[in-house]
């Protein structure tokens, strides 16, 4: 089967039903299939072949979800984009991708042979009728870029079997209720996390409303108008939800809200919860098995599990194994793995790391740590890469301490996620500088050179930073010693108010 199958079949089963809704834009199932198909031969008449990567970068809406469909249809790969990202980051992805064209507004960050702009155009001028090339399943279907600890993104090879997976781990675990009056509202970017609830409401003839730009106002005043019963979103979207007064009275119809991409502080779990009901449901995943490793229902989130990640998935095997790939046991700690159809097939262009994340009978290492309780639940304890998680986007320390040891004055540079309630974690520098520089000088140096989610929140000047024998920065170590500041300051806060 192939993903034109599914939009082809909706298009059928549901015909003039709502599939999409942005504003007072509404494009029905059988409309969304043939706007793919005219889009897909567009495509193909412009030049390229099955196979070819385009790069799109589309702001949240419509027409995003019907480029990546129609690329899905016409057997081109989808390199999505981030918009918050500077030039220079989303050159090198085009770059890195090999991609042939760019779909999008404006022009590209970098050279590209084929450049489309005019998606209304494209569409007007092709012709009708399905646009059906057929790929193998495990040929790539899109390239989802992530990170390392060396900072250099790389991009993940999902497939159509992978994506077909997913969309049966959404259907048998994560939404076994979904129906045509469904409806699942887009509130964070379709990019990423959002994105991946498309296609289970799609074939379950379930609307899906976007949100063009997240604010609480917007959502609540969507979630109200077309009587959400799905969203996702990320941590700090539920923090500032929660804090707004927008959400008031609201008349909600919220059956899940479903979270994930960062961590998330029990207290605003808890608060959520109270405010919404039990209707939070946690998903594990990452860019190598996307959004499904383990879930915490709506049933499960007791003041005793808030902490934990759930159970796997019905057709998602996990385990926990020490550094000699052992199998542990309930407390033990160690290194989660994972293994399933919807995981990656590959690294793009990247064998050799290819070779240390995924093992030969299909095994994927996770890099995070975690263990079992005694009843089957995953706990995560750290993340054995030091990746940053701030508000749903992955940071990757040394890139953005590349960025500040740019900076004249600094010669010395660790960066660190300490927890923040509302950005999930947060970025935080520690800088060794050869002369005098102010931390603000200092994080205004890098707005040119990193995207606003991976800038340090705060940059702290320090006379040392602790080192390995070999001369690395060990981050563990600066950040612990900047949470025991914090909790000293704390507790000095504590008493000063106790003597008053």
């Amino acid at each position: 089967m192939q993903i034109g199958d599914l939009i082809r079949r909706a298009g059928r089963q549901y015909g003039a039903a709502p599939a999409l809704v942005d504003g007072e834009r509404v494009v029905s199932f059988a409309e969304f299939d043939e706007l793919t198909d005219r889009l897909g031969h567009a495509l193909l008449a412009r030049g390229l072949e099955p196979g070819d990567r385009v790069a799109v970068l589309l702001p949240n809406g419509i027409d995003g979800v019907v480029v990546y469909y129609a690329l899905a249809k016409s057997g081109l790969v989808r390199v999505p984009l981030n918009a918050r990202e500077t030039p220079h980051e989303l050159a090198f992805k085009i770059d890195d991708s090999q991609a042939r064209a760019f779909v999008g507004t404006g022009q590209p960050p970098a050279p590209v042979e084929i450049v489309l702009t005019d998606i209304a155009g494209m569409i007007a001028d092709a012709p009708a009728g399905p646009c059906d090339v057929r790929r193998d399943p495990d040929a790539p279907l899109r390239l989802a870029y992530t990170g390392g600890t060396t900072g250099t993104p790389k991009a993940v090879v999902l497939t159509t079997r992978s994506e077909l997976a997913e969309v049966d781990n959404f259907l048998v675990d994560l939404l076994p209720n979904l129906r045509p009056d469904s409806v699942m509202l887009h509130a964070a970017p379709i990019t990423h996390g959002s994105g991946a609830f498309f296609l289970p409401h799609l074939v379950k003839g379930a609307a899906n409303v976007i949100v063009p730009k997240f604010s609480p106002a917007a959502f609540v005043e969507a979630a109200q108008k077309h009587r959400a019963t799905t969203t996702f979103m990320v941590p700090t979207m539920i923090a500032m939800l929660l804090e707004d007064p927008a959400l008031g009275d609201a008349d909600l119809a919220l059956e899940r809200l479903c979270y994930g991409g960062a961590p998330i502080a029990t207290t605003v779990l808890q608060r959520g919860i109270d405010v919404l009901g039990p209707v939070f449901t946690q998903l594990y995943g990452q860019a190598e098995a996307p959004l499904a490793i383990t879930c915490l229902q709506p049933w499960e989130h007791t003041p005793s599990r808030l902490t934990s990640a759930g159970k796997p998935y019905t057709f998602v095997e996990v385990d926990i194994r020490s550094a000699d790939g052992r199998s542990l046991g309930v407390d033990e700690v160690g290194e989660v793995l994972t293994r399933g159809p919807h995981t990656m097939d590959r690294y793009w262009r990247r064998p050799e790391a290819t070779a240390e994340t995924k093992e030969p009978d299909g095994w994927l290492h996770t890099g995070d740590i975690g263990r079992w309780d005694a009843d089957g639940y995953l706990h995560l304890l750290d993340r054995r890469h030091d990746v940053i998680i701030s508000g749903g986007f992955n940071v990757y320390p040394r890139e953005v301490e590349d960025a500040l040891l740019a900076h004249p004055a600094v010669v010395e540079a660790a960066v660190v996620g300490l927890p923040d309630e509302k950005w999930g974690e947060r970025v935080t520098a520690a800088v060794v500088t050869r002369s005098a520089a102010e931390p603000e000088e200092i994080r205004a140096f890098c707005a040119d050179r990193l995207a606003g989610f991976k800038r340090p929140k705060s940059v702290e000047i320090w006379s040392g930073l602790p080192t390995s024998p070999v001369g690395k920065s060990l981050r563990r170590e600066v950040r612990d010693q900047m949470l025991a500041a914090r909790a000293a300051l704390a507790g000095a806060r504590v008493n000063t108010e106790e003597d008053a």
